[in-house]
């Protein structure tokens, strides 16, 4: 089965400049998520901890359909026992 498709909307494309957050960070966390979350309006929140040190959570927000997964925005926190949940 092929890969989904991601689709960065305007938006997120806007949030990720501004907040200094890369193509390839988010694209790698859609792929390859540490932790997916579910969330509000059927979407979904993909999550990685990130290098040096693990210090930093990249939160991906995500509207998955048949074809594609649609990023609505992306930020980094450094909350990560807020947002983490474990198993």
């Amino acid at each position: 089965m092929p890969l989904k498709r991601i689709v960065i909307g305007a938006h997120a494309q806007f949030e990720m400049r501004r907040r200094g957050i890369g193509r390839s960070e988010v694209i790698a966390t859609v792929r390859n998520p540490d932790q997916v979350l579910p969330s509000v309006k059927g979407r979904q929140i993909y999550q990685c901890k990130l290098a040096p040190a693990r210090r930093m959570l990249l939160r991906v927000i995500v509207k998955e359909v048949s074809r594609a997964y649609h990023v609505i925005t992306a930020y980094k926190t450094s909350k990560i026992a807020k947002y983490w949940r474990s198993p």
